[in-house]
């Protein structure tokens, strides 16, 4: 079983993918979302801060379910780092408390919940300024070896 890291979590060991044009947070894709996370050290987890275009709508003047999922599946795959592995998502379930307004500040958290072999369960949540959560998501990630997964995408 691979060991908890407490540090910065950000030289998880595997093959560089030539380009990131992860949708999320991929700074090679034009049309994604850049979202860019930072490990919080003294409170053990993963967070970003951001805000929501109008291009994200979906209810007048807040954000689209698709589009909240989508930022809370990237905040707990970024957990997987603490432990210098590769998981994919596997399920997530998502709670939508609050709309998620567009155009306001914004923020994700992400936490480790527990890990059991290859499985790694993780949770998120968007909060606005006030820190009230938003939505909320706990999600199983199933740890793979990248190598053989994506040995085509990768250099050599």
């Amino acid at each position: 079983m691979a060991t908890r890291h407490k540090g910065r979590g950000h030289d998880t060991r595997y093959m560089r993918l030539q380009k990131n044009h992860c949708f999320a947070c991929g700074r090679n894709n034009p049309e994604g979302m850049r979202l860019k996370f930072t490990y919080d050290e003294e409170r053990d987890c993963f967070v970003c801060r951001f805000r929501l275009g109008k291009r994200y709508t979906g209810p007048p003047g807040h954000c689209h379910g698709g589009i909240i999922a989508t930022i809370l599946d990237e905040a707990m795959g970024k957990v997987n780092k603490l432990r210098h592995v590769v998981a994919l998502t596997s399920e997530i379930k998502v709670k939508y408390l609050k709309p998620v307004p567009l155009n306001k500040p914004l923020r994700v958290e992400s936490r480790e919940v527990r890990v059991h072999g290859r499985e790694h369960v993780n949770m998120a949540e968007i909060l606005n300024q006030k820190d009230e959560v938003l939505a909320t998501s706990e999600g199983l990630f199933i740890a793979i070896d990248p190598k053989k997964m994506f040995a085509k995408f990768v250099d050599k």
